[in-house]
């Protein structure tokens, strides 16, 4: 556990990172944007990125011209008014398909996500005929960058990979992490006690999901901050990934 004596966190938005490409290595360019605004990484320190960045640099990227939609794909674009060949990618990136209506399809990826469309996603792709994948393992990508940036920078990081989910019940979309490394996703306080000495019973934190939550207030959609750091914030070390974030089937009551 890092130790804190201020109750408080910094959020420091990374600026000036170029545009993404297949094949470049995220730890220099992210460096290099934490050299520019003059920033010295310290201990305890955790790196947000959103899932964006990872997925272009991984090439997890389609070019819409080169799918063939299939029949099911047609038939649900056409109730939608939809591009079939989107259509078609997000089945391709679906393990099951959870709920649909006419404007949305609700699916369950390979990784256990449930979500939006698979993940496939159009917005901040350079060409407007090409969508992004969600990164085929996203806790390795993770574990990847907060080792290269440990070889590069020599800094020791925790690291969630972001992307931005809606939830049932609640109007708004908000970050969530579907990528970790180096920290723990959950805190649990169950037997210990409130301010008035009262057991907690039931009380398990999704640390990493405040954190990228709180991250996507500085990213944004349109303020080309791919990146930002969240310092001050005492977390516990570990290695076990996003999995923990996922309700087991048994336990989840609103299960479809």
């Amino acid at each position: 556990m890092v130790s804190s004596t201020e109750a408080e966190i910094r959020l420091i938005g990374l600026q000036g990172i170029p545009e993404v490409k297949p094949g470049d290595h995220l730890a220099p360019l992210i460096a290099a944007a934490a050299e520019h605004c003059g920033l010295a990484w310290a201990d305890g320190d955790i790196l947000v990125v959103t899932q964006k960045i990872v997925s272009k640099s991984e090439g997890r990227l389609v070019c819409l011209r080169d799918v063939e939609p299939s029949g099911f794909a047609r038939r649900l674009a056409a109730q939608r008014r939809a591009d079939a060949r989107f259509i078609e990618v997000v089945l391709r990136e679906s393990h099951r398909i959870v709920r649909m209506d006419e404007r949305v399809i609700i699916t369950e990826t390979p990784h256990g996500l449930i979500c939006a469309n698979a993940g496939v996603d159009r917005s901040n792709i350079a060409d407007d005929d090409c969508v992004s994948l969600l990164p085929e393992n996203p806790d390795a990508s993770a574990r990847r960058l907060r080792d290269d940036l440990r070889q590069h920078s020599g800094v020791e990081v925790g690291l969630i990979i972001a992307d931005t989910f809606g939830r049932p019940w609640r109007e708004g979309l908000t970050n969530v992490a579907i990528g970790l490394a180096g920290l723990a996703p959950l805190t649990d306080f169950r037997h210990r006690r409130d301010d008035h000495d009262r057991p907690l019973m039931t009380t398990v934190l999704a640390t990493a999901d405040e954190l990228a939550g709180a991250a996507g207030l500085i990213m944004r959609k349109t303020m080309r901050i791919p990146a930002v750091i969240v310092r001050g914030f005492p977390f516990d070390a570990g290695e076990c990934g996003m999995r923990e974030l996922l309700r087991a089937r048994e336990r989840d009551l609103f299960h479809y």
